[in-house]
């Protein structure tokens, strides 16, 4: 009888795992064949194959395949910060954007796209103004700078990881509350910009937005398994992790960075996509069971396939005018939390 219980629970995890792995296969290849402009399968499969039309050709290696990696390297980095900063800060509840992450990337661009129109303008002379391919980097800074924040005022006062928590909480309304300020008082041709990013959207991301992120993503993963023990211990006090020999300190600093370096990279690029970083750490861990070592995993995997699905949802039910997947997540978010949150002990 106790044997059979294991069993049980091994034959559902493996089902659980061929299902999300299925849908890793499956979300980007539906994502590619499903779009506002009705491509044949058949016209899919010769583009893939070197064939097709010039226009197919178009829509699906310059249009549709650089959105759908975006989305999914987006998608990894918010998952796996949020699941860092809830074992960090062991608040169930922590994600990039609790914790000022996304709000500092957010007044950085809001700061950025402000200055690109009005610093050029002296008298009667027009000097360029700044590129908008400058976004991503400047909203990455904008995040890591808030999180070092985070970082200074917690280990300067010895917080607690609930009073950690709180201090993100208040240096985020802080940032938010300037951004919406300097939105408020500007208005400008680029003003639509800064509201299609702050929105959450995968729309126009492009090959440069994929090797942008890319390299935050290869960083990003081949760090965790070297912060995997690290990340169990952290989970307890500071007394207690470093009674097992852990470098609190130090250890705590590198989670902290990497998360902030996947969170702000992200945000930067896609916009502040609300509930991933909160929602999808909750699936891992109830899909994952007890299996410690194989949340991380699932939690990378559930990302991708819920930014990809999200992002295809908005496509479909938006037609030509597109629902930004930030408001996808956040209508789906809700109601899955708050199912898991119910059926948590």
């Amino acid at each position: 009888m106790n044997t059979a219980v294991p069993t049980r629970n091994t034959e559902i995890l493996f089902w659980i795992w061929v299902i999300v792995l299925a849908l890793m296969v499956l979300a980007p290849i539906v994502a590619v064949l499903l779009g506002v402009v009705d491509i044949p399968p058949a016209d899919v499969l010769a583009v893939l194959t070197g064939g097709g039309t010039h226009e197919a050709r178009s829509i699906i290696w310059d249009i549709r395949f650089p959105r759908i990696v975006t989305g999914m390297l987006a998608g990894i980095h918010l998952a796996v910060a949020g699941l860092l900063l809830q074992n960090i800060t062991r608040n169930p509840l922590a994600d990039p954007s609790i914790m000022g992450i996304s709000q500092g990337a957010t007044l950085a661009v809001s700061l950025f796209l402000f200055l690109s129109v009005y610093i050029h303008y002296t008298g009667t002379t027009v000097l360029p103004e700044l590129p908008l391919e400058w976004l991503p980097t400047v909203g990455t800074l904008g995040g890591m700078l808030a999180g070092g924040l985070i970082y200074l005022l917690a280990f300067r006062y010895d917080l607690g990881p609930l009073r950690i928590t709180l201090c993100g909480i208040a240096v985020g309304a802080v940032l938010q509350a300037l951004a919406i300020g300097l939105i408020a008082g500007w208005g400008s041709n680029r003003l639509e910009v800064l509201l299609d990013w702050l929105s959450g959207s995968l729309y126009a991301r492009s090959w440069e937005h994929v090797k942008f992120l890319f390299p935050y993503t290869v960083v990003g993963l081949l760090a965790l398994p070297f912060l995997r023990r690290p990340l169990e211990l952290l989970r307890f006090d500071a007394p207690v992790a470093r009674s097992f020999g852990l470098s609190y300190r130090l250890q705590f600093s590198l989670a902290l960075l990497l998360s902030c370096l996947l969170a702000s990279s992200a945000v930067a690029t896609v916009g502040p996509i609300v509930f991933v970083g909160l929602v999808v750490p909750h699936l891992a861990r109830k899909f994952a069971g007890k299996r410690a070592a194989l949340v991380m995993p699932m939690t990378i995997a559930c990302g991708a396939i819920i930014v990809t699905l999200g992002d295809l949802i908005g496509r479909l039910l938006g037609q030509a005018e597109e629902i930004p997947i930030g408001v996808i997540t956040a209508v789906f978010g809700v109601p899955v939390l708050i199912t898991l949150i119910r059926k948590t002990p």
